[in-house]
């Protein structure tokens, strides 16, 4: 029966309803499906906010991944028996609060009875017993510091933890902490296990940690009133990128209005041309009309004169005289010219964005054209009429100006010649790479500027075939076809990966850290970070995978390099979208930024020393071709080639001894 009484209340004890993230009481207890760890849902959530950028949640305590849906933490289960028992735990000790009244035991006698004080130098707490024969015993106990209960309930004093017994040797306190083990250990487990190790105080180690903790959180504060500046920066700038472009809008209004009024003065001009060649038209028809007139008079006249003169007998013969009507030709055809001008280029975004109207350009509509002709009739001046024609003006655009845009580009702006052959590279900060050979001993760290350090931290004699530095600087290296390990920053090794296969391991690692291995064959394998766990296994379309990247949403992109040269998109369910495929002799090697953009070299032709290099958008499970930059001329002198992003503005290129550092101009595209 005592043993049943003691399974019941353990549950209830505060010890086993602590969250491991808050260290108190579970408030709403939650739970994570793919571990079944449990934690409080406000606590879920903070933790959340910093990883606002994955569709995962991963535990803190183990590192298993939970899917998240659109509500994120709002859609996790309730832990229905935790909750219960906080709930069970809080009426019998009467409140939240009563956790910090609940009496304390002796742990200086064997009795039990409540404790009344603390004392610092024994450790220990007391009951009323113990305590006064501390104060009595002066020879044996003075000089102990002894600090009573309630002012440790109400927090006037601050007594630390006690020291836990070791499992091993009982009688010892492990008060001492090892710092390549991360454990808690006793003196006498110092002597017998870990003689060489780094060994600190438990005192020492816990402010240590408490002063880490303490900077931790003046820098959180400090980040934070940082990031809600540039917040409300980014308000600022944004209202006057709204006011830059209004002002572009209202420069374009402008200019329109302009332009419109030309052509309104130029279509005015028309017409009044066009009525001026009509009354030219109707003057001429009445020179014609009255001639003709002239001439049946004449002809009246003349049979008159006729008709008399036969009456004499004597017949005279009048002269006719045909009028020529002249006419005057048009002034001539207007001619129409534009030079068209582009509008300002856009510098600095939108504030340095200027409207430019076209110069020297007439708008006009077109002209009235006429030929110089002689006309003896009122047929030829219709004639004449009709073959009046608007002729368009000629290479003539209608524009109020343009905005320009920048090319984007890149630029090598370093060429560094390795000491051997390069066989894999990874980033090492934001301007520096490391580099493995597989003909010489050792990694190097190459920044920018051509500086080069050897990395110091692995054994001086092994070869590397490839390798990536993990967030906290840990390094995994592949030394052939069979291993990966996995050094701490110190250079302790801490774990082993081991595969099957033929060709040499490749690595990469994921943003939130899991470690990504191809080895040739039709499949990527993600390992945790520890490189403890297979996580996933994806089947991939390639037979031959050469290199792999992913994005921080957890899409991979594989790349084959070799015949057929191939990169693709895939989806941790294997799923795969449209492959990039290269004509044969040319290879692919692929990137992904830390915006998720894939960057993709080709060495298209090697007889001249040429790569192309261009920038793709996802589009779900497809690429999306963003930029093709001009060639550069790269020494290529071999088939396996590795390109890296370092940042948004920097890339890495390296091919055989050749390294190369690339500047990214991405403006306003």
């Amino acid at each position: 029966m005592a043993e049943k009484n003691e399974k019941q209340k353990a549950p209830s004890s505060p010890e086993n309803l602590t969250c491991p993230l808050c260290l108190d009481i579970f408030d709403r207890a939650t739970i994570l499906t793919s571990c079944g760890h449990t934690f409080c849902r406000k606590c879920l959530k903070n933790y959340d906010l910093s990883h606002q950028d994955l569709d995962h949640m991963i535990c803190p305590l183990c590192r298993n991944t939970t899917k998240l849906t659109a509500n994120r933490v709002d859609d996790f289960l309730t832990n229905v028996t935790v909750n219960g028992l906080v709930d069970d735990y809080h009426a019998k000790c009467g409140g939240v609060n009563a956790v910090l009244e609940t009496r304390l035991k002796c742990t200086a006698c064997k009795f039990q009875r409540d404790a009344i004080s603390f004392c610092r130098t024994c450790n220990y707490y007391m009951c009323t017993n113990c305590d006064c024969s501390h104060e009595q015993l002066t020879s044996h106990f003075e000089g102990h510091e002894i600090v009573s209960m309630q002012d440790i309930i109400d927090g006037n004093v601050n007594i630390g933890h006690l020291s836990e017994k070791c499992s091993i040797h009982k009688q010892e306190n492990k008060d001492m902490f090892c710092e390549d083990c991360k454990v808690h250990v006793c003196f006498k487990c110092v002597i017998v296990g870990h003689q060489i190790h780094k060994i600190k105080n438990q005192a020492d180690f816990e402010q240590e940690l408490r002063l880490k903790v303490n900077d931790l959180v003046q820098r959180c504060a400090t980040k934070k009133s940082e990031l809600e500046k540039n917040i409300q920066n980014v308000e600022v700038q944004r209202h006057e990128v709204y006011t830059a472009v209004q002002r572009l809008l209202d420069d374009v209004g402008q200019a329109y209005s302009i332009k419109a009024k030309e052509l309104e003065e130029n279509h005015r001009n028309l017409i009044e041309r066009i009525n001026a060649v009509k009354r030219r038209f109707d003057d001429d028809l009445n020179v014609l009309e009255i001639n003709d007139r002239k001439r049946i008079k004449s002809i009246c006249s003349s049979i008159t004169l006729v008709a008399i003169n036969d009456r004499l007998g004597h017949l005279e013969t009048d002269s006719l005289t045909a009028h020529t009507l002249l006419c005057e030709q048009l002034d001539g055809m207007l001619k129409e010219a534009t030079d068209r001008t582009s509008a300002a280029a856009i510098t600095k975004k939108a504030q340095e964005k200027r409207f430019k109207p076209a110069d020297d350009t007439h708008l006009d509509l077109g002209s009235i054209s006429e030929s110089t002709t002689d006309h003896t009739s009122a047929a030829a001046i219709a004639k004449k009429a009709q073959k009046k024609t608007s002729k368009s003006a000629d290479d003539t655009r209608l524009d109020l100006g343009s905005i320009s845009e920048s090319v984007p580009k890149l630029e090598v702006i370093q060429r560094v010649i390795l000491r051997g052959w390069m066989s894999g590279m990874t980033p090492y900060s934001d301007d520096s790479v490391a580099i493995g050979y597989a003909d010489r001993h050792g990694i190097d760290i190459i920044n920018s500027a051509g500086k080069k350090k050897r990395y110091a931290n692995i054994p001086s004699k092994m070869l590397c075939y490839d390798l990536v530095f993990q967030n906290d600087r840990s390094l995994c290296i592949t030394t052939g076809a069979s291993e990966a390990h996995i050094y701490a920053p110190n250079g302790s090794r801490k774990s082993t990966i081991h595969m099957k296969g033929n060709a040499n391991i490749k690595l990469n690692r994921s943003p939130s850290d899991e470690i990504l291995i191809s080895n040739a064959e039709n499949q990527v394998y993600i390992y945790d970070p520890t490189g403890s766990t297979l996580k996933h296994t994806i089947p991939t379309k390639q037979n031959r995978v050469r290199q792999v990247s992913s994005t921080r949403s957890g899409l991979i992109v594989t790349s084959s390099c070799y015949e057929p040269s191939l990169v693709t998109v895939y989806d941790r369910d294997g799923n795969a979208g449209n492959s990039l495929q290269a004509p044969y002799g040319v290879y692919l090697f692929a990137a992904v930024d830390e915006q998720d953009r894939v960057y993709v070299a080709s060495n298209f032709d090697r007889e001249n020393d040429n790569v192309v290099i261009r920038l793709y958008d996802l589009d779900g499970l497809n690429l999306k071709e963003r930029v093709v930059f001009k060639v550069l001329n790269l020494k290529i002198s071999y088939d396996w080639c590795y390109l890296v992003s370092l940042s948004p503005n920097m890339l890495a290129f390296a091919c055989d001894n050749k390294l190369y550092f690339i500047k990214v101009s991405l403006l306003s595209m």
